[in-house]
């Protein structure tokens, strides 16, 4: 585990790290020399196709043994100032490839973009149709859940019906019960009454009575 690690340190910093600083001397130098920077932009060409083929290679050949050692080895053999390997790779194998199969690999991009865009375009599609259903579904859900619940606050605030079964009793039907009480008489007539008993003359006696 440990030697995984620092094979790994070891590329970041011989494969990447390094070249990455030399690369950037050559860049920023007042008269920049023109091999020099094809030399570099050669390099970073070799690492981006070496770095995409080893994601898939890295599965059927990082068994072989001393297989990170070699990767540390071959990176170091591509810049290194005696060696320069980076030409010798880049002029044999990589250049003389793609001038061949340039044209094809040209319209094999077109075509995958292409493709890309279609598919990006139909699945686009379908997920706006998608979504859009199912925002009506949630909006009809939602319409009819506050419908439910309008006419259950409707049925609870109903006012409670009169009892029909209790009969109210007239005036004339209390009077004529002997068991019911009798009803209050009016005020106005008992002043009345009083009033009228007040003015008739006494019969024998004297009102008020004579006091002793």
């Amino acid at each position: 585990m440990l030697g995984d690690f620092i094979i790994r340190l070891l590329v970041l910093i011989l494969g990447y790290t390094y070249p990455a600083f030399e690369c950037f001397k050559t860049v920023e130098k007042n008269k920049v020399d023109i091999e020099e920077l094809r030399f570099w932009c050669q390099y970073w060409i070799l690492l981006a196709l070496i770095s995409s083929f080893e994601r898939v290679g890295d599965i059927f050949i990082s068994w072989l043994p001393l297989y990170g050692e070699m990767k540390v080895v071959f990176f170091v053999y591509l810049w290194y100032p005696k060696t320069k390997g980076t030409r010798h790779v880049y002029e044999t194998l990589l250049k003389p490839y793609i001038a061949q199969h340039e044209t094809e690999i040209d319209r094999k991009i077109m075509e995958l973009r292409a493709r890309a865009w279609d598919f990006f375009i139909f699945y686009f599609h379908n997920f706006a149709q998608a979504g859009q259903s199912t925002l009506i579904q949630a909006f009809l859900y939602v319409l009819a859940q506050s419908v439910l619940f309008s006419a259950a606050a409707a049925a609870n605030q109903q006012p409670t019906e009169p009892n029909v079964n209790v009969k109210t009793r007239s005036p004339v039907e209390t009077e004529s019960d002997p068991h019911s009480p009798p009803a209050p008489r009016p005020l106005n007539k008992t002043l009345s009454a009083l009033r009228s008993l007040e003015k008739q003359p006494s019969r024998g006696r004297k009102w008020p009575p004579p006091t002793p």
